[in-house]
């Protein structure tokens, strides 16, 4: 698939100006384009990257009253390489010698308590992900990415209201730009970089992705003189991607203990390499599952990871979907919170969504076309949550928007309604 090498980010839009009065805190993964984002909104600003050596002991060893003069309002890249940064940006906010500081880093180092308590009041927390649908341009002459259906849905009263205003059938150009761009992500992710580089160069870049994630990030989160444990560990999370999260069955499969597998299982959610869905348990029924689910954030490295290049599977579309979920409300900071509902007797809803206007629910299904039945679940959930209910999405691979059943349980595409379905 030929796509186009240009895209947009929405983040890029919400960082705030150099000239407000703010300490940036920028995280995600590694290579979903930190630097590059934070370099072009603050081109005015001295960019410093802590991944040099020379740079950490230089900044380790610059006493706190000449911060202000020798380093000033600047981009200090991989910030969580030198922690003891952090007291010295504060004190210089503080005193009023610097106005304005961007700090990135690779991990949710930069999120932890300790930190977040230390800049309470003084710093705002951004995250970048791997590219969502919405970023890709396919082709280039399609205009900046439009707000995708997901966002009217999670801010709207009415469902109904909002659904009516969409064509059910969207214009066959705009619908088979909006195609590719989800074919992309289903195949290769979101990882910036792959979009310049051939198909086999591609595989290559997401397999040394892999080795050089292990080396160098786990060396700011752990010291693991023997790798293999770990990589035998992502290898049998990326095979459970979409399902409940079982540890002491991935402490036995990969042969080390439970306390280690949660502690690998932490290393993985702190790089943005995964999260876990938790379970919606408030009021519905006793008989609800405990147990979170674990998905991977990006499909190109899931691929990579399980091997498996071949066509589309039921867990994989919904990882997709679920991540392209995740990675909208994140970036936006949307007041939206993400679960899922599962009784011990199998009755599952892949996602509910709680809104400050109401509960959202949505099943996942691999398919072109949807039925009644899909609804079943969703339909009691509506029931038990009375008014609190909003409304149902089924996402599906079909090409028709329609209300399926009552009360207002609707069936939208997943590339229209992770992209705008209008041009």
């Amino acid at each position: 698939m030929n796509v186009k090498k240009q895209v947009y980010r929405f983040l890029y839009h919400q960082l705030p100006a150099s000239s407000s009065r703010r300490i940036v805190i920028i995280t995600g993964a590694r290579q979903t384009g930190k630097t590059t984002i934070s370099r072009k909104r603050y081109a005015d600003l001295r960019y410093i990257n802590l991944d040099a050596p020379e740079n950490r002991e230089r900044l380790n060893e610059l006493p706190t009253f000449t911060w202000a003069d020798t380093v000033g309002a600047a981009v200090i890249d991989e910030a969580q390489k030198a922690p003891a940064i952090f007291e010295k940006v504060k004190y210089n906010f503080d005193d009023g010698a610097i106005r304005f500081t961007v700090l990135t880093g690779s991990s949710q180092i930069l999120l932890l308590k300790k930190i977040r308590e230390s800049l309470a009041g003084r710093a705002f927390f951004y995250e970048l992900w791997p590219l969502m649908q919405s970023e890709i341009k396919v082709p280039d002459t399609r205009p900046p990415a439009a707000v995708p259906l997901i966002s009217e849905l999670l801010a709207a009263k009415d469902f109904k209201k909002v659904l009516l205003k969409v064509p059910p059938m969207p214009l066959a150009e705009h619908d088979h730009a909006c195609r590719q761009a989800e074919d992309y992500i289903l195949k290769w992710g979101g990882m910036p970089a792959l979009l310049q580089l051939s198909e086999s160069d591609r595989w290559k870049w997401l397999k040394d992705y892999g080795y050089t994630y292990l080396e160098r990030d786990l060396a700011d989160l752990a010291r693991l003189d023997d790798l293999s444990p770990f990589r035998k560990f992502q290898k049998l999370s990326a095979l459970r991607s979409a399902n409940l999260l079982n540890y002491s069955e991935l402490a036995r499969d990969a042969a080390i203990s439970v306390d280690t597998a949660r502690r690998y299982m932490e290393y993985l959610n702190v790089s943005y390499q995964t999260f876990l869905l938790q379970p919606y348990d408030q009021n519905l029924t006793s008989s609800v599952v405990k147990t979170p689910k674990i998905y991977w954030a990006d499909i190109g490295i899931w691929r990579r990871l399980t091997g498996f290049k071949g066509e589309l599977t039921g867990e994989m579309y919904e990882t997709m979907v679920v991540s392209e979920l995740m990675k909208w409300i994140k970036t936006t900071q949307s007041d939206t919170e993400m679960y899922f509902y599962r009784t011990r007797s199998g009755s599952e809803l892949d996602l509910l969504l709680e809104t400050p206007a109401g509960l959202i629910g949505m099943e996942i299904k691999s398919r072109r076309v949807v039925a009644q039945k899909d609804t079943s679940v969703m339909k009691k959930v509506a029931r038990s949550l009375g008014n609190r209910w909003k409304g149902g999405v089924v996402v599906y691979l079909g090409d028709e928007i329609k209300q399926i059943a009552a009360p207002d349980i609707w069936a939208i595409p997943s590339r229209h309604l992770f992209q705008s379905p209008t041009p």
